[in-house]
């Protein structure tokens, strides 16, 4: 409800895309001004499992327009710790957003991560299941 009643900016649920169990959302998100992607816009999936908040959501980018960002796989895989390490009950879909927001306008050089061809093949279709070793900046 935070999220709709109260977005950040740059942020706004998908109203038409949300499944109707609620368990699956469409989130979309606007690129910072005085950022790399000012103006773009990219979409966010977020697909709650049953153990949500205790569990993190599984959250990636979709559709054709993925962002070219050094923790982003062009499969739509986000490598941020809070998507699963790092992952807090106390955290809510709007902070989230923010976070990846945030990642974004911190990007000084839009790039794909060095292994984004390996991993890509041999990855999982979910995220989760893959162990992300944390470490540099955006």
């Amino acid at each position: 409800m935070a999220l709709l009643k109260d977005p950040p900016s740059g942020v706004e649920i998908d109203m038409n895309k949300i499944s109707s169990n609620l368990s699956e959302w469409i989130v979309d998100v606007t690129g910072a001004a005085g950022t790399n992607y000012e103006g773009e816009t990219f979409q966010l999936q977020f697909k709650f499992g049953p153990r949500y908040p205790f569990d993190s959501p599984q959250v990636l980018f979709i559709g054709s327009n993925i962002p070219v960002h050094p923790h982003v796989y062009s499969n739509g895989h986000i490598c941020l710790s809070i998507l699963t390490d790092d992952w807090s009950p106390a955290l809510s879909v709007q902070s989230v957003c923010l976070s990846i927001v945030s990642m974004l306008s911190s990007c000084k050089e839009k790039k794909r991560p060095p292994d984004n061809a390996f991993y890509v093949k041999t990855c999982s279709k979910n995220p989760k299941k893959t162990r992300w070793w944390y470490h540099g900046k955006f």
